[in-house]
């Protein structure tokens, strides 16, 4: 038997040996026998993995065995070519049965390996007993202890075998939405691996949860119907058409990608000083020069240092497509909900500049008139609720980007500068990104670099 990857080994023998014996002299051919597997006896064969003319390799699975406490497969000593099977599913087995024939592969010209599918079983194999590890030991085998999950106790447990199982847990994949395409049903490993290609692609995300889940693979319990107005008065009031097309987009991002928040703080100080004298030259020219103009620039500036915030994955999620375009999206709020236009170009615009199209951009959102080219094309998102208030909060990533700055309202703090406390002016960040392409390390060295440009916006100039 061959322990679960992780578990220790130990006991009279360090490694639990195959029993196998020559056939003729000369002719590389070996039989290959159920090798110790502790207690056990009479072990019911509930899969066979190979047929014969497959090609295997050393340790690959060659057998599924059940018992009335758990089930176990039984790897290959050597790797070869199948010749003849000796068992059947469904029969007895102990130490020392024979269970096939194979010719070694140091005997072999070079071939190229066969796919293994399991062959038709004899007999339903026997679900008195769900696959688990087992509670006695093996060869003084000790198993990691697997978390149980609550299920209907009415409800078959999935057909799969352990390695399945294992590969299953390992993609974090629910064998209860996996439809198995071996003997009897049986969930194979291409089965868990056409689900998460299924995931991936959105095809599976789109078929109903089996209990309740609402699709995207989870086993979550089916969402409550509640007669709310039997506890007091109620109002149903529509959802915005703005809210009712980007609930689904907003769910999607959220579950489909593993985000991330990093926080942090600049020093803006400075910064809001020279904002505030030049106030009065941007109101002469009809326009007010914010924060958010000051933070564009200054984002675009971060992003040149690191591009992959800058970017998207392919459809095949195997490739980053860097943009060596700038168009920032800038989320407002509108009576009708939230929109996120796009400041184009970010990189060739002044603060002025951009000071102005930010007002005409909220002016066109707010009245209703954006059109949908308006809110394409972006490569990263900023959504600023400083003129509300909060400290920080955790942007949903706007897919395909890879990264959304949540940027909150400013206060003055003690700030320690090596001599004494001293009143400065903090601005919260929280960037949201994409673990799959971002790891922490860059997110802190981003944010890092954001604070150290806004505490001195000169060096959007170097």
């Amino acid at each position: 038997m061959r322990p679960r990857q992780g578990e220790g080994r130990g006991g009279r023998n360090q490694e639990i040996r195959h029993k196998s014996r020559q056939t003729g002299p000369g002719h590389g051919m070996k039989e290959v026998q159920v090798p110790d597997i502790g207690d056990f006896k009479d072990v019911e064969v509930i899969e066979i993995l190979v047929k014969p003319g497959d090609t295997v390799a050393k340790e690959q699975s060659l057998i599924s065995l059940e018992s009335d406490k758990a089930t176990m497969e039984i790897p290959s000593p050597e790797a070869g070519v199948v010749k003849e099977i000796k068992i059947k599913v469904g029969d007895k087995v102990s130490q020392g049965s024979l269970i096939l024939a194979m010719e070694e592969s140091s005997v072999l010209p070079d071939r190229p390996a066969a796919p293994s599918k399991p062959i038709p079983p004899a007999a339903a194999p026997s679900p008195s007993a769900p696959p688990v590890v087992p509670s006695v030991s093996v060869a003084a085998i000790k198993p990691d202890p697997v978390p149980l999950e609550p299920r209907d106790p009415t409800a078959s447990l999935p057909h799969a075998s352990p390695s399945v199982r294992k590969f299953a847990r390992e993609l974090g994949v629910d064998l209860a939405r996996v439809k198995g395409t071996g003997a009897k049903g049986r969930i194979l490993q291409q089965d868990v691996q056409g689900f998460v290609k299924g995931l991936m692609t959105g095809a599976a995300a789109q078929a109903p949860a089996a209990k309740g889940g609402g699709g995207h693979g989870f086993n979550l319990p089916a969402w409550p119907e509640v007669d709310f107005a039997k506890f007091g008065p109620v109002e149903v009031k529509p959802l915005s058409r703005i809210q009712k097309l980007s609930g689904p987009y907003l769910h999607r991002n959220w579950v489909s990608i593993p985000h991330v928040t990093q926080f942090d703080e600049a020093d803006i100080t400075d910064l809001e000083a020279f904002r505030k004298s030049q106030t009065v030259e941007t109101e002469k020219n009809g326009f007010k020069l914010t924060l958010l103009a000051f933070m564009i620039k200054a984002c675009v500036t971060a992003l040149r240092k690191y591009p992959q915030f800058n970017a998207s994955l392919d459809k095949s999620g195997e490739s980053l497509v860097i943009k060596n375009y700038f168009h920032i999206g800038v989320a407002v709020d509108t009576p009708g909900g939230l929109v996120v236009p796009v400041v184009r170009d970010a990189d060739r615009k002044g603060v002025f500049d951009l000071a102005r199209e930010l007002a005409e951009i909220s002016r066109v959102a707010k009245d209703g008139k954006l059109k949908a080219g308006d809110m394409q094309g972006g490569t990263f998102s900023i959504s600023s609720l400083g003129g509300i208030g909060g400290t920080c909060f955790t942007p949903i990533i706007n897919a395909p980007e890879l990264a959304i700055l949540g940027v909150s309202r400013s206060a003055m703090r003690p700030v320690w500068n090596g001599k004494e406390f001293a009143p400065r002016l903090m601005l919260p960040l929280s960037l949201s990104y994409d673990h799959r392409v971002i790891d922490g390390a860059v997110a802190a060295r981003f944010t890092t670099e954001l604070t150290k440009i806004l505490a001195d916006i000169r060096r959007t100039l170097l």
